[in-house]
């Protein structure tokens, strides 16, 4: 989901750079009024940051990454999961990637945008989680990043074909069909452990697993 330096114009980075900010600025504005979510946000930070080093491959114009999107949004929330996003994007462009903060804007907002959509819509009814639920989930969201790498590369000035970003785009079935796995086993560790007070700190205990 990284959009390589150099594919999109400096104003067309800058104005991704002014949106991303107001989303940060907008998300952090829950966390001044709720500390718990700080604690939640640096462990939704973490988690992101040691998937995406855990698998990433070059794929046509992008990168297909192991993102882990929604064990984070499940277990921590929407919040703490946006800013992980940029939290995480960050410290792997100051340790791993230093060319990757030209796009830094960009590629949270490829990770944030499509989140606030699933959210949006169908995210606000989930309460007990099945399998289903976790499939629809993923195969929605990572439908919404694909798509954003499709629109900045759109807006790029070197042409991408399309049957490039096609390719990219059909790489994500590995994640979708791997991720509920993940997701599943995060939940049911969750579960076990949400009784315990450390627990309601750091997790969204709220969202359980059900067998269906």
């Amino acid at each position: 989901m990284h959009i390589e330096p150099g594919v999109l114009a400096a104003g067309k980075v800058a104005a991704a750079n002014v949106a991303a900010l107001a989303l940060v600025a907008a998300a952090a504005w829950p966390v001044a009024r709720r500390p718990a979510l700080a604690l939640r946000t640096l462990l939704a930070a973490a988690f992101f940051t040691l998937c995406m080093q855990a698998f990433h491959l070059k794929v046509g114009p992008s990168e297909l990454h192991f993102v882990g999107a929604m064990p984070m949004y499940l277990a921590f929330g929407l919040v703490p999961t946006l800013l992980g996003f940029a939290l995480g994007l960050l410290l792997q462009g100051l340790l791993f990637e230093p060319a990757d903060l030209v796009h830094l804007a960009v590629n949270t907002l490829s990770l944030a945008v499509p989140l606030l959509a699933l959210h949006a819509t169908i995210g606000r009814r989930v309460g007990a989680v099945t399998l289903r639920t976790v499939l629809e989930l993923d195969a929605t969201y990572y439908a919404g990043v694909t798509l954003m790498v499709g629109f900045w590369l759109s807006m790029g000035t070197v042409a991408t074909p399309l049957t490039e970003w096609a390719r990219f785009a059909a790489s994500y079935a590995a994640v979708v069909a791997l991720e509920p796995v993940v997701t599943v086993a995060v939940l049911l560790a969750i579960g076990r452990a949400r009784r315990r007070a450390w627990a309601a700190l750091c997790f969204d205990t709220s969202r359980t697993l059900h067998a269906r």
